[in-house]
């Protein structure tokens, strides 16, 4: 886990399994390399990217948490991913063209294990070129793409996510909901 981090630390980019599909991520609050992921996907730079936490602390130090937010999270049987208002501390081009950010409070243990040892949120967008298929598992992955990260995770290489992508759900502060992907 310490060479992950190290990289991660840096600035740089790696490729792991989250609670869903295969992601690539970096430190959400490095701005460098939250440029990088963009450019490693050909992704538009106005179209935002998720982040993942692996605490209720956490998830409160970047956003004030509606109670509807909380229900949801306690209820939903697969990963979801909220979206929510004015979050703090996070890079600007990480957020919405609204301001907002979507965020994932993982279930998993490698990423959660992973989130506390670097201390920070972490991004989490498909490891794909955008508009391509999502990776559900480590052999889905364009060797290019592998070969543009500065590492891929060993862990859980072999596994099939049950999940092609998490719900996102938007939330406002006055506890209206929108679903953006079932």
């Amino acid at each position: 886990m310490e060479p992950i981090i190290e990289i991660l630390k840096s600035g740089g980019t790696i490729l792991y399994p989250t609670d869903t599909i295969w992601g690539i991520g970096c430190d959400a609050t490095n701005i460098e390399a939250v440029n990088k992921i963009f450019d490693i996907k050909k992704r538009e730079k106005n179209k935002s990217m998720i982040i993942l936490v692996e605490s209720e602390k956490r998830l409160q130090d970047l956003v004030d948490v509606p109670e509807m937010a909380w229900e949801i999270i306690d209820l939903s049987e697969k990963p979801v991913t909220i979206v929510y208002e004015n979050p703090r501390g996070l890079p600007k081009e990480l957020l919405a063209e609204d301001g907002s950010i979507g965020i994932r409070l993982v279930k998993n243990d490698f990423c959660k294990k992973l989130i506390t040892k670097l201390n920070k949120p972490l991004v989490s967008t498909s490891a794909n070129f955008s508009g391509d298929k999502s990776p559900l598992k480590f052999s889905d992955i364009s060797s290019e793409i592998i070969e543009l990260v500065d590492y891929a995770v060993e862990e859980d290489r072999d596994k099939v996510s049950k999940y092609s992508g998490s719900s996102v759900i938007k939330i406002w502060s006055d506890n209206r909901i929108k679903v953006l992907r079932e």
